[in-house]
């Protein structure tokens, strides 16, 4: 049995979930509103407060499924009601990010500067050299956070670029000189 399936999904104050024919899922909350069409195959009920899913047998798509599903609903419970962050930090020699309105400018060492707009429902702030990524969808926010971290890597000689505020780059030694 799926350990991560079987636990309920807790539905906090201020958070409406509707589970529809074919498995239509919205979760309606005080930041907004997700939908997702989850697959057939799994039995989602809901029960005094909580959602429980379940399996109909132990073929191994369907125990694929069991966790992933539960997990799914759980992260857009937690987006609605708390939202979703990710911290980037910009490091390196006149590397730099600003926002111009709905547009993040980064400033990597290229020739001109790399200008990303934010996808609807995700909102981007800068503080000095960090980049904050927020939302309500948790895979919305890591997919922007991952295209803006793209723009220029942190390399392991000096550590410059992009990371994320929790990555540790791991360092390489530089070449020696001759003797």
């Amino acid at each position: 049995m799926s350990r991560i399936g079987r636990q309920p999904v807790v539905i906090p104050e201020g958070v409406t979930v509707t589970i529809e024919e074919n498995n239509k899922v919205t979760v309606k909350g005080p930041k907004g509103t997700l939908e997702r069409v989850l697959v057939p195959e799994m039995e989602i009920k809901m029960e005094d407060g909580h959602v429980l899913v379940s399996r109909p047998n132990d073929l191994k798509r369907n125990k694929s499924l069991h966790g992933l599903t539960r997990t799914l609903i759980n992260n857009m419970v937690t987006g609605v009601s708390a939202g979703f962050v990710k911290e980037l930090e910009v490091n390196g020699v006149g590397y730099r990010a600003a926002k111009q309105g709905k547009k993040l400018v980064l400033n990597l060492g290229y020739s001109h500067p790399v200008e990303m707009t934010d996808p609807e429902g995700i909102e981007t702030t800068v503080e000095g050299n960090k980049i904050t990524v927020k939302g309500i969808d948790k895979e919305k926010v890591g997919q922007f956070a991952a295209e803006i971290r793209d723009k220029r890597r942190p390399e392991p000689y000096k550590g410059k670029g992009i990371k994320y505020a929790d990555e540790v780059i791991r360092r390489k030694v530089g070449k020696t000189g001759k003797k």
